[in-house]
């Protein structure tokens, strides 16, 4: 059973992409990864998508990230480590088609693959971001890479060593950069949408050839960092066990929003 949902709008150019696992707060499996890696491939020989929103189902969660259920096995050696998760962006696949993220209620950890490689970010009013890796024993990377090309450093180094104990409102993402519109609650989708279908109906050359230029004003540094960041991990990350521990022991609600 797809863990995606997917619908083109022929007339517009945008194509619409879910993450429908809403009762695990769209967290991604090794499946949902594969998948995922697998439309944005197929998104860049069809013509007729000119844009996407992706967007989570339900208005719990955009995604959590990784599933804490999948398995995910990792070689022995301390030089090398398995990420299910480096794969499931539009860049990763070399799609340069523009992207609009649409955010409904938490988005974290992993969630920044996806939200980092999209153009901008639409949220609802009542969504939050927050990193939990650092709580959990495990080092943030990926994500905190990802942020750093959208948001000041301190605020990147804020949300990733606070954890769990800080969330970020949806309107402080607005005032530091990592969203660019906010919505009432429920209408994330509908401006994505909005803003996609302005961007599809100009001349896809032009936009593509835009999004590349854009993306190449720091991709020398962002390259440079994603290479170091499986050996920070690999040397930083607790072991399996212990983080299982510690993320049994998690208490809802010890948290704040600012």
């Amino acid at each position: 059973m797809s863990a995606l949902l997917r619908s083109t709008d022929k007339e517009t150019g945008v194509a619409v992409l879910t993450l429908d696992r809403p009762a695990r707060h769209n967290a991604i499996d090794v499946e949902t990864a594969d998948e995922l890696a697998a439309t944005w491939r197929e998104f860049r020989f069809d013509d007729t998508v000119r844009a996407v929103v992706v967007t989570g189902a339900g208005d719990r969660a955009f995604c959590t990230g990784i599933d804490r259920g999948a398995d995910v096995p990792q070689p022995a050696s301390p030089y090398t480590i398995d990420d299910p998760l480096l794969a499931i962006g539009p860049k990763a696949n070399d799609l340069w088609k523009p992207v609009i993220a649409a955010v409904n209620g938490m988005a974290c950890g992993g969630a920044f693959y996806l939200l980092g490689e999209a153009e901008f970010v639409v949220a609802d009013e009542h969504a939050t971001f927050f990193d939990p890796h650092t709580t959990y024993g495990m080092v943030s990377a990926f994500e905190t890479i990802h942020l750093a090309q959208r948001m000041p450093f301190g605020e990147v180094a804020r949300m990733a060593l606070m954890g769990t104990a800080e969330r970020i409102s949806a309107r402080r993402a607005y005032e530091t950069g990592l969203v660019s519109e906010l919505t009432p609650p429920g209408g994330a989708v509908a401006a994505a949408v909005r803003a996609a279908e302005v961007v599809a109906g100009y001349p896809t050359e032009a936009v593509q050839g835009t999004v590349r230029a854009v993306w190449s004003a720091k991709e020398a540094a962002r390259a440079q960092a994603l290479a170091h960041a499986p050996h920070l991990i690999a040397l930083g990350n607790l072991p399996p066990d212990r983080q299982a521990e510690l993320f049994a022991r998690r208490r809802g609600g010890d948290f704040r929003t600012r």
